[in-house]
C-alpha cells in the first residue's frame, strides 16, 4: 500500500512540485492550500506523514501542527522560509521530527521523507534489538515489541521520534551518549552542529512527558559538554 502524504502549502507551485517529485517516488499525495481543509481531512482519511508550511492565510503551521499532535502520531515535516533557530525550536517543541528551509531543493524533501518512512517502519517492527524486549529502570518501563512506555505504571504517549529516543537511551544505560550518537541512531542522517537544537528540543519533549523536574532530571541526565545519560 502506498504511504499517504499530507501537504499543506498557500503556494500551488510548491503543492505540485512536492506532489510531482514525491509521486514519483510512489507515494500518495493529499493537497491543501489552508490548515482548516487540511485538519478537516483528518477526519476522514488517514495519512503516514504531513509536510506543513509554517506561514498560511488562516492558521500558522505550528497551529496545525499542535492540532494533528492532540490526536496522532505520524512524522511531520515543517516548511519555513525563515531561516531562524527559534522557529525550529518552537516546531519541533510542538511535535515537529523535522524542518526544511525555503527555497530547497525538492529531492532534500523526497530524501527527509523517505528517512522518516524508515523510521516509522523500523517503530513498527517486532526485531528485538541486543536480544531486549522490556527494559525496567527506575519505575520507567519500555517495551520494544508493543512501543508501550509507562512511568510508575502510568502509560506515557510517545511519538515515534521520542521513543526512539528513549529507547536507545535506555539501551545504553549507564553509558554517556552525546548528541551526535543519538541524532545518527534515531534520525540516520548525517549530523551537523545545529541538529543539537534538535535532539535538545526532543530530550525537553522526554523530560516534560516523564514528569521530570525542571532543572533536576532524575532519569534522563545531562552531562554538559558530552551528551545525556540513562542510569541503569
Amino acid at each position: 500500500m502506498n504511504k499517504r502524504i499530507l501537504i499543506v502549502d498557500d503556494e500551488p507551485e510548491i503543492l505540485e512540485l512536492l506532489a510531482l517529485y514525491l509521486r514519483n517516488e510512489g507515494f500518495s499525495c493529499f493537497l491543501f492550500p489552508n490548515g482548516k481543509d487540511a485538519l478537516d481531512s483528518l477526519q476522514e482519511n488517514t495519512y503516514d506523514l504531513a509536510i506543513l508550511d509554517l506561514m498560511l492565510p488562516d492558521m500558522d503551521g505550528f497551529t496545525i501542527c499542535s492540532k494533528i499532535r492532540e490526536h496522532y502520531k505520524f512524522p511531520i515535516i515543517m516548511l519555513t522560509a525563515r531561516n531562524e533557530d527559534m522557529d525550529k525550536i518552537t516546531g519541533l517543541t510542538l511535535g515537529a521530527d523535522d524542518y526544511v528551509t525555503k527555497p530547497f531543493n525538492p529531492l532534500e524533501i523526497v530524501a527527509r521523507v523517505k528517512a522518516q518512512m524508515r523510521r516509522l517502519t523500523q517503530y513498527h517492527e517486532t526485531t528485538v534489538l541486543k536480544n531486549e524486549e522490556v527494559i525496567d529502570i527506575a519505575g520507567l518501563s519500555i517495551n520494544y515489541q508493543t512501543h508501550q512506555c509507562f512511568l510508575n505504571n502510568q502509560p506515557i504517549s510517545l511519538t515515534p521520534t521520542e521513543f526512539s529516543i528513549l529507547w536507545y537511551l535506555c539501551q545504553n544505560r549507564g553509558c554517556v551518549v552525546s548528541s551526535e550518537q543519538l541524532f545518527q541512531a534515531v534520525w540516520k542522517d548525517k549530523y551537523f552542529k545545529n541538529e543539537n537544537n534538535t535532539v535538545m528540543v526532543h530530550i525537553r519533549r522526554l523530560r516534560e512527558k516523564l514528569h521530570e523536574p525542571p532543572g533536576k532530571p532524575k532519569l534522563i541526565k545531562t552531562v554538559w559538554g558530552v551528551g545525556y545519560k540513562i542510569e541503569g
